[in-house]
């Protein structure tokens, strides 16, 4: 016997557009069967899971689907803006956008220690959903992007960016229309629903987004200097061939300083770190070699354009030793 959270063994691996839009047919289907004329509520990273649980509940039920974003003020350059230009200008969802920046940084405010910090923002993002999700009144189920790794891994739940431990007062049936595929499949689905290739091929992201990549105390100058770094660094990947040959790519601007000269002064700012592996499975990365031309342009680019910095360092260390991420 198996049971809903179990992939049937027949289940074919969805690898082409014929076959996820049989997928997306069969869970339109089964969506409708399941929220009938109620509504259902959305935590919305702007990930690809659930972007792609978005649409397909956009398809299925339309705007009985509220759709929740929380800018937390550590997501990249120009996320929160795609979320919005996506599902509420394009696909005309029912999105509510909570600008919570001021809110995350003030409570991260001094906090050096990783694992406090992580604590932190996975704490308050469900405070603000709670919150927001007080204000609907109808609500009747919770949509999810569990993805059947998730469930192999840690259960049906995923803590770090799904929301789960609500109040007893805000329990809701559980929709999980992707929880049977693994992270490919969820791809070909969400090109298949028309999402940008920005979104559906959208680099790992971990959960408490660039808040453990400004290490150390977060400071708003330090992370916009992280953010803008990492901008360029994406750019220049997308345009020199590297945005789908290279697993994982990022900058880290760590909490110290180093001096420098600019405008024939000394400075004392800054650096950044290029981070960029490649991986399997993510339990070992190699270190992608970038060439050295491209290199010295990203450098020259971020020394030049970033305030707050006076050196561009490449991290060398696979893993293991190092992790992925720096914290």
């Amino acid at each position: 016997m198996t049971s809903e959270n179990t992939r049937p063994a027949e289940m074919e691996r969805i690898t082409t557009p014929e076959l996820a839009r049989k997928f997306i047919d069969a869970q339109i289907q089964a969506l409708r069967a399941q929220i009938g004329d109620k509504k259902v509520l959305l935590a919305m990273s702007g990930g690809v899971d659930s972007s792609v649980v978005a649409a397909l509940l956009i398809k299925a039920v339309g705007k009985q689907l509220v759709a929740v974003h929380v800018n937390h003020g550590l997501l990249r350059k120009g996320e929160s803006e795609q979320v919005i230009k996506v599902f509420r200008d394009q696909m005309k969802a029912n999105l509510i956008y909570v600008d919570a920046v001021d809110r995350f940084l003030d409570k991260l405010a001094g906090v050096a220690d990783p694992e406090q910090k992580r604590k932190i923002i996975g704490a308050e993002f469900i405070r603000v959903f709670e919150e927001e999700a007080r204000k609907l009144d109808g609500i009747s189920f919770l949509a999810q992007g569990t993805i059947y790794p998730d469930i192999l891994e840690s259960g049906p739940v995923k803590s770090h960016h799904n929301v789960g431990g609500l109040p007893e007062d805000l329990q809701f049936s559980l929709v999980e229309p992707v929880k049977l595929l693994f992270k490919d499949e969820v791809r070909v689905v969400g090109k298949e629903l028309g999402l940008p290739d920005s979104m559906v091929y959208r680099q790992p992201f971990p959960g408490p987004g660039l808040g453990v990549r400004c290490t150390g105390a977060i400071t708003r100058d330090r992370l916009e200097a992280l953010r803008e770094s990492d901008a360029i660094l994406r750019e220049e990947f997308a345009r020199n061939g590297l945005e789908g040959k290279v697993w994982q790519y990022f900058t880290i601007v760590p909490d110290y300083k180093s001096t420098g000269v600019k405008d024939g002064k000394r400075c004392w700012d800054w650096p950044v770190i290029i981070r960029a592996v490649n991986t399997r499975d993510a339990m070992t990365a190699t270190i992608e070699e970038i060439p050295y031309p491209l290199l010295h342009h990203i450098t020259e680019r971020i020394l030049a354009e970033v305030p707050g910095v006076n050196r561009v360092l490449y991290d060398l260390s696979p893993k293991p030793v190092a992790t992925i991420e720096w914290e």
